[in-house]
């Protein structure tokens, strides 16, 4: 638990090491959300997907099963799903 700190003319709160570990906010820029439950706190840029797209294409360019590159380049949409 943590209460909140007056830091210069403004208000703060110490988060405690094991949080900022655990949650990887060190060295990060942070964005806050005002939630019916309280403040919301989270690094900026968290969209789970983000990146997705380029570490799929290095993985299709740099694989050398050829089974795995006709099952990756199959068409999906070509052939309706029962």
């Amino acid at each position: 638990m943590t209460t909140l700190i007056k830091i210069g003319n403004s208000l703060g709160i110490r988060i405690p090491k094991a949080y900022i570990e655990k949650t990887k906010l060190q060295n990060t820029q942070l964005t806050f959300e005002i939630l019916k439950e309280g403040l919301l706190i989270k690094p900026i840029g968290t969209n789970k997907r983000s990146g997705w797209e380029n570490k799929v294409k290095s993985a299709l360019k740099n694989n050398t099963n050829s089974f795995d590159n006709e099952f990756l380049r199959f068409d999906l949409d070509l052939k309706d799903w029962e």
